[in-house]
């Protein structure tokens, strides 16, 4: 796998990003027609399964890496044990994650305040939702591991597929056409969780079929040690990373959620906007990040630390032209979501930030990911939690808060905590301390260079 098969990559690993994204922004979009409150539940508890998805988001980052490094390395006959192992171990964490989502669903909820008519709509969704998290457990270990065969447009129809069928769910279960009962926020959790059933089985072949892995049921519960010791070095800092992040909205939601039902949903309505330009920066990150794990299973580190260069400059390029697009449509597009003028007036002034706010989140995104794929995922785990909560934070709060700026102030923090982590890994990455990181012995990589 070779530098030029990067954009053949990296495309369809964003339009995959984009409609696993568009799977619960769908559900804010067509319940926005029903009323805000409805949107407001919905994101809400969607905060929390975000949350829950990133605690056992471990075992798919480190599997990922692993099995580059492994196809570099040319250690093919390894990964269905490996594979097996992921899927077992990801499995009872999924178990483990959604009976507790479910038993405290209430608890979890009551951080936020929320009115008690939102409330209830909220736990019955999240009661739905987070049951079905161990699926969403299995999917991303499965489709982490086609892609890191460089199978990416195979995922990506999975997930065009799961929309489809997501949307004419949520078509049924809202309106209600004919006689078929509306369900409301329930029912777009049911949708949700039958489309991601159905995206899982049809992975699972893809995974035997296309990219050649013959699972080893028996290894599901008789895990090999060093591969689940690779996966949880890579995994663990990896998904510290994510969940660091993941726990930064959470908590400045709760903080917003303070302000009123009217500013919690311009932010809701404001990030889903915003996740379509930053999936560019995730999607190139995850593609050089498949590409990076291949170089540095075959011991090519100096052709890694150039294709990771090259990566930043194209990558900043798209995603500013990116950014233009979404700024000159930015009334338009928030008034698909609600015609209350002063949440759009707030969320395209919000949207405007995003010159400052994106280029930094993609530098930070990229030398992330690049880190990790050479096995120095540790670093970043450092960076993202120190930043995070000793400063990113406190800031949220001074700016967001106590000094009254509101999403102003906000948004102001985000940008600097992902400019000041972005500036941390750059000089992480200059200085080649990763290169001494690598999964795969000299010895095995001498068989392939």
């Amino acid at each position: 796998m070779g530098t030029r098969s990067l954009f053949a990559i990296t495309w369809p690993i964003f339009i995959e990003s984009a409609l696993q994204m568009l799977l619960r922004t769908s559900d804010t979009f067509m319940l926005s027609k029903v009323s805000d409150g409805a949107v407001a539940a919905v994101g809400v508890a969607n905060q929390i399964i975000s949350f829950g998805v990133l605690l056992f988001n471990f075992v798919a980052l480190g599997s990922a890496v692993v099995i580059s490094q492994y196809l570099g390395a040319r250690r093919q006959q390894e990964i269905g044990q490996l594979a097996g192992s992921s899927l077992g171990l990801n499995f009872l964490f999924g178990v483990f994650v959604s009976v507790l989502v479910m038993a405290f669903s209430g608890p979890l909820l009551g951080i936020f305040d929320l009115e008690s008519s939102l409330m209830q709509q909220a736990q019955g969704y999240l009661m739905i939702a987070g049951g079905a998290l161990v699926i969403q457990a299995l999917l991303s270990v499965v489709t982490a591991m086609i892609q890191s065969h460089g199978y990416t447009r195979q995922t990506m129809l999975v997930s065009l597929g799961m929309n489809v069928l997501n949307i004419a769910g949520n078509y049924l279960v809202i309106y209600g056409p004919g006689d078929f009962p509306k369900l409301g926020v329930m029912g777009v959790a049911i949708s949700t969780a039958l489309a991601q059933t159905i995206g899982l089985l049809i992975n699972l072949i893809l995974l035997r079929r296309t990219a050649g892995v013959h699972l080893r049921w028996s290894s599901m519960f008789r895990w090999r040690r060093d591969h689940v010791g690779k996966v949880l070095r890579v995994g663990l800092p990896s998904s510290a990373v994510s969940l660091s992040y993941s726990a930064n909205q959470f908590v400045t939601t709760a903080l917003i959620s303070a302000l009123g039902a009217s500013m919690l949903a311009t932010k809701i309505y404001t990030q889903n906007i915003m996740f379509f330009v930053m999936i560019l920066a995730v999607s190139l990150g995850r593609g050089g990040q498949i590409i990076v794990g291949h170089m540095i299973g075959a011991g090519q580190q100096e052709t890694a630390y150039r294709q990771v260069q090259g990566n930043l400059i194209r990558s900043q390029f798209i995603t500013i032209m990116a950014v233009v697009v979404m700024v000159l449509f930015r009334v338009p597009l928030m008034r698909l979501f609600t015609g209350d003028a002063g949440i759009v007036t707030l969320g395209a002034s919000l949207l405007l930030l995003s010159f400052i706010l994106e280029p930094g989140r993609n530098f930070n995104i990229i030398l992330e990911r690049s880190l990790q794929a050479a096995g120095d995922a540790r670093y970043p785990m450092v960076i993202s939690i120190v930043v995070t909560w000793v400063f990113s934070v406190p800031l949220t709060y001074l700016l967001g808060i106590y000094l009254g700026y509101g999403l102003y102030g906000v948004w102001a923090a985000f940008i600097a905590d992902e400019w000041l982590r972005g500036i941390l890994l750059w000089f992480r990455w200059k200085g080649k301390a990763w290169q001494r990181k690598s999964l795969v012995t000299g010895r095995e990589q001498e068989t392939v260079v």
